[in-house]
């Protein structure tokens, strides 16, 4: 019998690029058909077929308290109810701006848009305007969305279908070289690269953007000596050091990576968790650096839908439940157990490889250690990873596929769940 997935994708194949709307979707890494799934409930998805999963890419990341959380669901029927957009503003907006301030206290003023794209590019627009500066700083291996001027040496699915990624190269087709001139690539958790850098061209810095905890080259930890010499330096050379915690803002810890390292940046970008599962983006920090904003200042940026009520919604329900007492201790927990227990059926079965969490993300590696860079991260056995997913999905367990993508449990991921995975685990590293 012809699976259902299969069908779909074929159909998909002739209508949409690829067969899919996001690239890391179209399994081209692993090998095999994509899934389409037609419902999740809690930890769990089911695909066209009606076969189950546990899901471990969480929708990349937002959903942090699990599929169709009964409150979620409810709070947003009702909003939808009133009509589902204004473009205008509505209380939801300040609202949420509350709530990030209180739960990101490092963000003063903040503005929402409808996609992490949006709030890093329209950072690094604030950033420059304030600065009066051109030239920008990013990592290797570090994805911000698919802004021209990002897509230098970027991770997430640019390592996945392009390999060259030349140093200064576009990492796309259809990026000028002039696009990225100013854009300027490090190596993650370089330190001595850091300030070779700034004490050559300090002065014409106007931002450095990274991923105080990297999601999209797999997950890299960062040294607490690297975060912090990077703090000084924008802080003595007037550069604005933003934090991209689309990924990482309140799944990590409640405060984010900011809260976890103590790491104060001057600007923020957030998306996932507070959309709740729908498109929400956010920027904000200093309101020095805000008030650059039109219709302030001379920044311009807009959108029809930014704070769209019910994604706004989505977003605010899903921030109230992971205030509940001990929601990041018990997700971390959970975290730490699945990757303990993968760790310890590896090593029965004689595979090389290692695993590291964050808070509710974390990191597979077919490697005897734990990779802290981009260098790091591409010698490790992407074949090994491919086999091991494939054994893993046929079981019925679903975790990102490309060996260059973070994990992610969610709050609804039970002791039975994680028991499952792991019992799965042992049966794909025996047969690798």
């Amino acid at each position: 019998m012809t699976s259902q997935n299969q069908i779909l994708f074929e159909k998909s194949l002739k209508l949409i690029p690829g067969g899919v709307n996001s690239p890391v979707r179209a399994f081209r890494s692993v090998g095999g058909t994509p899934i389409f799934f037609k419902k999740g409930l809690g930890s769990k998805l089911w695909d066209a077929d009606g076969k189950e999963y546990i899901d471990y890419i969480n929708s990349w990341g937002p959903m942090i308290v699990g599929h169709a959380h009964p409150e979620i669901i409810a709070a947003v029927q009702a909003v939808a109810a009133n009509s589902l957009s204004f473009g205008a503003p509505t209380g939801l907006e300040l609202e949420m701006a509350e709530m990030i301030n209180k739960l990101v206290p490092s963000i003063e003023q903040v503005r929402l848009v409808s996609s992490g794209t949006e709030a890093t590019m329209s950072a690094i627009r604030v950033a420059r305007g304030f600065t009066g500066r051109n030239k920008i700083v990013k990592f290797e291996g570090c994805y911000h969305g698919h802004a021209d001027a990002l897509l230098v040496k970027a991770g997430s699915g640019l390592l996945t279908f392009n390999d060259a990624n030349a140093k200064g190269a576009p990492s796309s087709a259809g990026v000028p070289a002039e696009v990225v001139a100013d854009t300027l690539t490090l190596e993650y958790n370089n330190t001595q690269a850091l300030e070779d850098l700034f004490s050559k061209i300090g002065d014409q810095i106007a931002c450095v953007i990274i991923e105080p905890v990297v999601g999209n080259m797999n997950l890299i930890v960062p040294k607490m000596e690297f975060l912090q010499t990077l703090r000084a330096l924008c802080t003595k050379h007037g550069a604005v050091l933003i934090f991209d915690e689309v990924m990482t803002g309140f799944r990590v810890a409640l405060g984010g990576a900011q809260a976890l390292y103590n790491i104060k940046p001057d600007m923020t970008t957030l998306g996932k968790v507070i959309g709740g599962g729908l498109p929400v983006g956010a920027f904000g920090g200093r309101k020095d650096i805000m008030q650059c904003l039109a219709p302030l200042g001379a920044v311009y940026q807009a959108g029809t839908l930014s704070g769209n009520p019910v994604a706004v919604t989505a977003g605010l329900t899903t921030l109230k439940i992971i205030q509940e007492k001990g929601f990041h201790e018990k997700l971390t927990a959970q975290t730490k157990k699945l990757v303990n227990g993968l760790v310890q059926m590896a090593k029965d079965a004689g595979v090389t490889f290692s695993a590291q969490s964050v808070g509710g993300m974390f990191g597979l590696y077919f490697m005897k250690t734990c990779p802290a860079s981009f260098n790091e991260i591409m010698q490790s056995d992407k074949e090994a990873f491919n086999k091991f997913f494939h054994s893993m999905l046929d079981s019925g367990i679903y975790l990102g596929p490309s060996a260059f993508e973070a994990g992610f449990v969610s709050a609804a991921h039970s002791d039975a769940d994680i028991a499952f995975t792991i019992e799965a685990a042992k049966k794909a590293f025996s047969a690798i």
